[in-house]
């Protein structure tokens, strides 16, 4: 069930009525240096997960 406009509308009045609006933009900068480290680390295991094939599998790829 994704999100339609009207709810994140209703999500971001719900979080300024109870963060502020001075504790906001802290927590949205935290949110997404948070999503940043995460998705580098997942693409740091995509990577090991690359170097850790049988070569003759990476050959019948290239």
């Amino acid at each position: 069930m994704p999100l339609s406009g009207g709810s994140l509308i209703i999500i971001a009045i719900v979080a300024l009525i109870i963060f502020g609006p001075k504790k906001l933009p802290e927590f949205g900068k935290a949110a997404g240096s948070t999503l940043k480290e995460f998705k580098n680390a997942t693409k740091g295991l995509a990577d090991d997960d690359e170097d850790n094939k049988p070569a003759n599998v990476q050959k019948e790829k290239a």
